[in-house]
C-alpha cells in the first residue's frame, strides 16, 4: 500500500521562500553579531554599556535622551517632571490615552536642563 503526496507548485515556491527568508534573518544577525552588535544605526548599542541591565533605583536616575524609553512605574507625569518637558502627549500623537503608559512606550521628548543644575 503505497500513498503518494502532491504539493502544488504554489506550495512548493512558498516553501522556497520561506526558507530562503529564514537564511537571509539568520546571515543578517550574524553579521551584526560580528560587527559588535551594529553600535553605529543604533546611539543605545553604541553606549558602550556591555550589557548592562538597569532595574529599580538606577533606572529611574537615568538621564533623559531626546528618545526616551518608558520603564516599569514611570508615568507620563513623572518622566515630564524628571526630563522637564510638560508637552510630552502634544509632541507625541501615537499616545491616545495619557493613563496608558506602559513599560517599552518609546516617547519623544524636548530636554530642558533645570535650572537647578544649571546654578
Amino acid at each position: 500500500m503505497r500513498m503518494s503526496v502532491t504539493v502544488s507548485w504554489s506550495h512548493r515556491v512558498a516553501c522556497y521562500c520561506l526558507v530562503a527568508l529564514l537564511v537571509l534573518t539568520l546571515a543578517g544577525s550574524i553579521r551584526n553579531s560580528h560587527r559588535g552588535g551594529g553600535g553605529e544605526n543604533f546611539p543605545a548599542a553604541a553606549d558602550k554599556r556591555d550589557g548592562e541591565v538597569r532595574r529599580g533605583k538606577p533606572m529611574m536616575e537615568r538621564p533623559c535622551e531626546e528618545l526616551y524609553v518608558v520603564s516599569e512605574g514611570e508615568t507620563l507625569h513623572s518622566i515630564s517632571d524628571k526630563c522637564g518637558d510638560p508637552f510630552i502627549v502634544e509632541r507625541n500623537p501615537h499616545i491616545h490615552d495619557p493613563d496608558d503608559v506602559f513599560p517599552g512606550l518609546l516617547i519623544r521628548i524636548h530636554i530642558t536642563i533645570p535650572s537647578s543644575i544649571t546654578s
